[in-house]
């Protein structure tokens, strides 16, 4: 039977150190990758995900350019050791929205990591500007999340699986939403530790300079479908992917809607890049009949290979 295959591609949160140490060890191939992320970022980013330390790596603008190469790692090293891998669609989760791009060929690596080093530079002086936080809600649904939203003055900003939705805005919004999500009969509602408040009008102050950033930047229409996080439908050309990456940057991620759409289009192959295995948890959660693979470190990478090439 032939599989139409997606890749899916994690978004901050993921990273971890060590994260990228045993593939740079063990494939020349990925070791390169990584020594031309230093040469053109400017800074030894390698090292940040090889040995920390972890403060450092969790600040957005080291965090999501580090998600990103070890995404594009992941792929690259998938690619070179299954000469016949092929894919029709790929989605990503946020920041991994941007690695998703690259891999359909809009932008080139070089362009794609600056992208992603610039966009946490600028998340992150939204975050110092505001005092926001996020919270994951457990065991509600949208209408009883989205009533303890407006009644507490915050946004749903992650509609990611079935039972799991995340919210954002001012710090003590976030606090009284969870105690209403509660009272509306959630499982559990548990604040994240995350800098801010993503997804929200809180992130209004990136916009400006996400959307100047994106138009000096070149692009090319995708090679194959790259479903966007605003609309949960497949990106077209440059001047509509530049629109909806600006308005990601405060509008929610329709993750959910967004396998959906791939699972109706009939993909039932998807293989997770990078870090972590959030993005396979929730598309079992969606879908648990969906075959799912993901490559996070020379072992994950062997086990794919095996399974895909049998």
């Amino acid at each position: 039977m032939m599989h139409k295959t997606a890749l899916l591609f994690a978004g901050q949160g993921a990273q971890y150190v060590g994260m990228g140490k045993d593939l740079a060890g063990q494939f020349p191939a990925a070791r390169t990758w990584f020594d031309s992320s230093r040469q053109i970022l400017g800074f030894d980013l390698p090292a940040l995900c090889f040995q920390g330390p972890e403060g450092e790596l969790t600040k957005t603008e080291n965090a999501q350019p580090a998600i990103f190469v070890m995404s594009w790692v992941c792929l690259q090293l998938l690619k070179d050791r299954l000469p016949g891998f092929s894919f029709g669609a790929t989605a990503g989760l946020s920041l991994g929205e941007l690695t998703a791009l690259t891999a359909a060929g809009v932008f080139d690596f070089e362009d794609g990591l600056k992208i992603a080093r610039q966009r946490g530079r600028f998340m992150q002086e939204a975050c110092e500007l505001t005092h926001g936080g996020m919270a994951a809600v457990v065991g509600l649904d949208l209408e009883g999340v989205s009533a303890a939203c407006a009644e507490a003055g915050v946004e749903v900003a992650n509609l990611n699986c079935p039972g799991q939705i995340v919210i954002s805005g001012p710090a003590d919004g976030i606090a009284r939403a969870c105690q209403l999500a509660k009272v509306k009969g959630a499982k559990r509602a548990i604040a994240l530790p995350v800098a801010g408040a993503y997804h929200s009008r809180l992130m209004v102050s990136a916009t400006s300079k996400v959307r100047e950033m994106l138009a000096a930047t070149p692009m090319n229409r995708p090679v194959v479908q790259v479903i966007s996080n605003v609309t949960a439908r497949p990106h077209e050309g440059p001047v509509e992917i530049a629109r909806r990456l600006v308005e990601q940057v405060t509008s929610p991620v329709r993750w959910e809607d967004s396998i959906r759409y791939l699972l109706g289009q009939g993909f039932t192959r998807f293989v997770e890049l990078g870090p972590g295995t959030a993005l396979s948890g929730f598309l079992k959660r969606i879908e648990p009949q969906a075959q799912c693979f993901h490559v996070a470190d020379a072992a994950s990478l062997e086990t794919t290979i095996k399974e895909l090439g049998s």
